[in-house]
This record gives C-alpha cells, sequence and structure tokens, in this order.
C-alpha cells in the first residue's frame, strides 16, 4: 500500500482496522455560501470479508432515497459504494446527534415497507434488479446492531 495521501477520503482508510456495522463522518466541506457538507460512510458489512448482494444494496438505495426524504429536507445523495459493503450519505450539515436517528427511523420505515418504490422499467435503468426480503433482512441485521454503529475501529 502507499503511504502518499490518495484524492478519494476512503482509499486513506484502513479498510483492515474498521469493524462493521458503522456509520462514520467520512468528509466535510464547507460551500463558498457557508453550507457544509458532511458525508457519511454507513458501512453494513465488514470490508473484504462480506457483502451485500446487489438486489439487496439497489432496493436499499431505492427505499432510503426516497423514504429518508420524509423526515428531512436536507439529505442530498444517497448511493451504494461500489464494494456493495455500504452507502455514502451526502447531506447539507446533518451533524451524527441529527444523522443517527433519521438513518434508524428511516431504515425502521424500510421495514414497514411493502414495495420498493419506482422499482420499474419506466422509473430505473435496472427495474428488474430489486428484492424487498433482502433489503428488509440486511437493514434489520444493521439494526439490530444500533449501538455499535458509532464504533469505527475494532478494538
Amino acid at each position: 500500500m502507499g503511504q502518499h495521501r490518495m484524492n478519494v477520503e476512503s482509499f486513506n482508510l484502513d479498510h483492515t482496522k474498521v469493524a462493521a456495522p458503522f456509520v462514520r463522518i467520512a468528509d466535510r466541506k464547507r460551500l463558498p455560501g457557508g453550507d457544509e457538507l458532511v458525508k457519511y460512510d454507513v458501512r453494513f458489512c465488514q470490508p473484504n470479508r462480506d457483502h451485500l448482494e446487489m438486489r439487496a444494496v439497489h432496493s436499499i438505495e431505492h427505499l432510503t432515497a426516497e423514504l429518508m426524504r420524509n423526515h428531512t429536507d436536507r439529505l442530498i445523495d444517497w448511493g451504494p459504494m461500489g464494494c456493495q459493503t455500504g452507502f455514502y450519505a451526502l447531506t447539507l450539515g446533518l451533524e451524527p446527534e441529527e444523522f443517527l436517528p433519521l438513518l434508524e427511523q428511516t431504515f425502521r420505515d424500510i421495514l414497514e415497507a411493502t414495495e420498493v418504490p419506482a422499482a420499474n422499467e419506466v422509473q430505473c435503468g435496472w427495474g428488474a434488479n430489486h428484492s424487498l426480503e433482502a433489503a428488509q433482512e440486511a437493514v434489520r441485521g444493521f439494526l439490530t446492531q444500533r449501538e455499535e454503529w458509532e464504533n469505527v475501529f475494532a478494538s
């Protein structure tokens, strides 16, 4: 592994030292107008040991992107990590004491969902690639470990 600092924040994170599940601030950016963007790493799976299946990832993406906006207008984006171990949440100034309860409520909403929003050919680029059941199973597991979310590194 190279010693120089990379441009992508997560490339500078030692993935062998984290202990999933966790939620951490991955980045902050102050915009010229004074607003602050806060980016969260919402990690479901232990890197390089486990991953979410793509149908679960895709469905959690749709469900969270839609349902979290029922609780806040400060979610800018919710997107999956290419490694399939978690998601990034880009927020407008949401601090952890605001974001964590919001995430918990949204995931509880997912457990109550009866369908994946926009899971069709008109509204999605791969509408057949969804599983509400797989999404709910992954979210249920993440919620059962709520007390661990703020512990990023293995002890």
